[in-house]
């Protein structure tokens, strides 16, 4: 009798202890498909979209009170989804369809609307300027909506090549025909994909110094990290003297305004120049620099 009691304790045990290891193991299998999900989430550029914080029914009017703004990864945002930004646009107009609370709210789903056009998309103020681009200047085709770019800028004065920044900070609203960002985009070469022009938002003068620039330079692209602000260094500088083939070192003197951010603050630029410069030289290589900026005399 004894013998069985104690056997019985045993197996007992045995399974206390089977359980405890099989829910222990079933815990932290969920803590890291958890974890795995939130480093995956983390590791993906966020957008912001306007989501309702209730349920709402088909007619009701959209409030401020009655929405919220949510993060979600921008391949999963969907292309007419309201932004923050364009939520003056829709205060005040009806629901032809319901909406459940933390869904985007899409242009598609207000009384008498259509899904937005591209231009809905920009600031009050700004414009969408396209610009024609090749394997090189594109980064290889790696650029995505969404990006922000610094454009620089290479033109010939008095036989010899320029180069400065014309624009720094710029967002990207469209590659080609793709205005955003392409779903599980993951930088391969599995995923490059092909387009001719490059739709950037620029002020209306910014958009005219592009304008400008592409007349009488070559314009290129330079891929920003995702938070850096910092500017570039403004100067200018002759191509031959950036390569150590020869040329003038850079001083201080005259300068040319270029502006930073599309709508920020003006950045000077020193022009090439040195002490064994002709002065015609000099002048002329400045006003090529000014004509760009769009600086006036």
């Amino acid at each position: 009798m004894r013998v069985a009691f104690n056997r019985s304790w045993l197996l007992l045990g045995l399974a206390l202890v089977i359980g405890g290891l099989s829910a222990y193991g079933v815990k932290r299998y969920i803590e890291q498909h958890v974890e795995d999900i939130e480093a995956r989430s983390r590791s993906h550029r966020m957008v912001k979209v306007v989501v309702p914080k209730q349920d709402l029914a088909k007619g009701a009017q959209l409030q401020p009170n009655l929405l919220a703004v949510r993060e979600v990864p921008a391949e999963w945002a969907h292309t007419n989804a309201i932004t923050p930004e364009q939520f003056d646009r829709v205060e005040g107009q009806l629901l032809a369809y319901p909406v459940a609370a933390g869904e985007m709210l899409l242009w598609s789903l207000l009384e008498g609307q259509r899904a937005a056009s591209f231009s809905a998309r920009l600031p009050s103020g700004q414009r969408a300027i396209t610009v024609p681009v090749d394997e090189v200047n594109s980064i290889s085709g790696l650029l995505q909506p969404g990006d922000r770019i610094d454009l620089m800028v290479s033109a010939k004065r008095d036989n010899k090549s320029y180069l400065f920044p014309l624009l720094q900070n710029v967002t990207v609203l469209a590659t080609g025909a793709q205005a955003i960002p392409m779903p599980g985009w993951d930088g391969k070469e599995s995923t490059k994909r092909s387009f001719t022009t490059v739709t950037l938002e620029a002020s209306p003068e910014d958009a005219r110094r592009v304008l400008a620039a592409r007349e009488v330079g070559k314009l290129s692209a330079m891929l920003r990290a995702p938070g850096d602000k910092a500017p570039i260094a403004s100067t200018r500088a002759e191509a031959y003297a950036l390569l150590g083939l020869g040329g003038r070192d850079t001083v201080a003197g005259d300068r040319v305004p270029v502006l930073y951010g599309g709508r920020g603050e003006i950045k000077n630029i020193a022009p090439l120049g040195s002490s064994a410069q002709p002065e015609a030289a000099a002048a002329a290589a400045n006003a090529a620099a000014a004509a760009l900026a769009g600086a006036r005399p």
